[in-house]
């Protein structure tokens, strides 16, 4: 028993010796300092529900406010546009739902437009309303690159279509869309806008005007916010129907007891991700660059994928041709780096990505996928660490089971 545990201990001093580096932000960031420190009154001493008379109550009442007018501010919108809810899901299921509902039955019609690319949160949501509910819907394919046109995006509008939603920028391989432009065409046509602004929220400008959205959604933990909180923008005067009813909260948009703690810092974490973006996003994109060019250099039979230019500063992904990509997952998890094939609520699947098949990736390639995403704790010394580890891992999967 004595040698067993001595053969423990050795070996949780080899782990504790191995490099720790995190590469999946884009499944989840961790929460900054400063947010924390400005949740934690409402977390203890400013306990209070917002829609109590009391001072407690008060006391929340006015945090909430004032994060709804730090959301505004960074979205160039009304305060009153902003609604405060569990998540990205969420919000996108409000924006879908409540929009294509309250649409139809102004007798607007029943014909809702998306991507090939979306976020699942956004797409079996579509899904779900054409199986179940009897809308029509058109998904709209993208290039090899992952990219949507606007072109394409015209030819699929009937006059009867209620409802486009493309999302700003793809959680599995970075590709950036033609938003604002799709946004006009949008307006112009007098058609309700979504977009899933996720993943584009911590890098690219969310001034709704210049958009030209009607509805955006936003998730606290992919900012280094909390996890359980998001919003969805929406503009005045686009048709909505409530999907969660009960208290009247959120203006009557959204009822439930609102959490305090959880928007004041997703106001306070989307506020410095944008303060941020200047001298961070030249930061971060160069790491990027580094880490895609050691890749493609050192690392044979393994091609981008994605957008080479139109993509999210901070996201490279990758195919590694020949292997099944869990086992590049586990070599890199037991040298210390944090990855991922993909989504991270579809990533435990086998089945390639709908992203991948999307775009005319094969099967036998999908199944490789490799993704990694920076993020602000990231340095230099991080990207070559991890090449090296992948390197070596690559080859000795290869030596077993490749034949280029």
């Amino acid at each position: 028993m004595q040698k067993l545990r001595g053969m423990g201990e050795e070996r949780g001093e080899r782990q504790a010796m191995t490099r720790q580096v995190y590469l999946d932000h884009a499944a989840t960031t961790p929460l900054d300092e400063r947010v924390l420190d400005a949740m934690l009154p409402y977390l203890r001493e400013r306990f209070g529900n917002p829609s109590s008379l009391h001072r407690l109550g008060r006391e929340a009442a006015r945090a909430l406010r004032r994060a709804r007018e730090d959301v505004a501010q960074v979205l160039n919108c009304a305060p009153r546009e902003v609604i405060f809810t569990s998540g990205g899901t969420e919000s996108n299921n409000l924006a879908l739902r409540g929009i294509a509902f309250a649409q139809r039955a102004a007798g607007r019609g029943a014909h809702i437009i998306v991507s090939a690319v979306e976020h699942k949160a956004v797409l079996d949501t579509a899904r779900d309303l054409a199986e179940r509910y009897g809308f029509d819907l058109t998904i709209v394919p993208v290039d090899s690159q992952g990219q949507v046109s606007v072109e394409a995006i015209a030819a699929a509008v009937r006059e009867d279509t209620v409802l486009v939603s493309v999302m700003y920028a793809n959680n599995e391989v970075g590709t950036i869309q033609p938003v604002a432009d799709i946004g006009a065409l949008c307006r112009e046509r007098d058609i309700p806008f979504h977009t899933d602004a996720v993943q584009a929220a911590g890098y690219c400008s969310l001034d709704v005007k210049s958009l030209s959205v009607d509805a955006l959604s936003i998730s606290g933990h992919k900012i280094y916010g909390p996890k359980g909180v998001g919003l969805l923008y929406l503009r005045t005067g686009v048709p909505y129907w409530p999907q969660i009813t009960g208290g009247g909260q959120e203006g009557g948009r959204r009822s439930g007891t609102e959490h305090v703690a959880g928007i004041v810092g997703l106001a306070h974490a989307l506020t410095l991700a944008q303060e941020m973006r200047s001298t961070e996003i030249p930061r971060i994109r160069a790491l990027r660059d580094l880490l895609i060019q050691r890749v493609l250099s050192l690392i044979p039979h393994v091609y981008l994928t994605g957008h080479p230019t139109e993509r999210l500063p901070n996201h490279a992904s990758f195919v590694v041709r020949g292997l099944e990509i869990q086992g590049v997952l586990m070599g890199l998890d037991l040298a210390g780096v944090a990855a991922s094939s993909g989504s991270a609520c579809t990533s435990a699947a086998q089945t390639p990505s709908h992203v991948l098949t999307a775009m005319g990736i094969p099967h036998t390639d999908a199944v490789g996928h490799l993704r990694l995403t920076l993020g602000r704790d990231t340095s230099e010394e991080d990207i070559i660490y991890t090449v090296d580890v992948l390197q070596t891992v690559v080859e000795r999967l290869r030596t077993h089971v490749y034949q280029p």
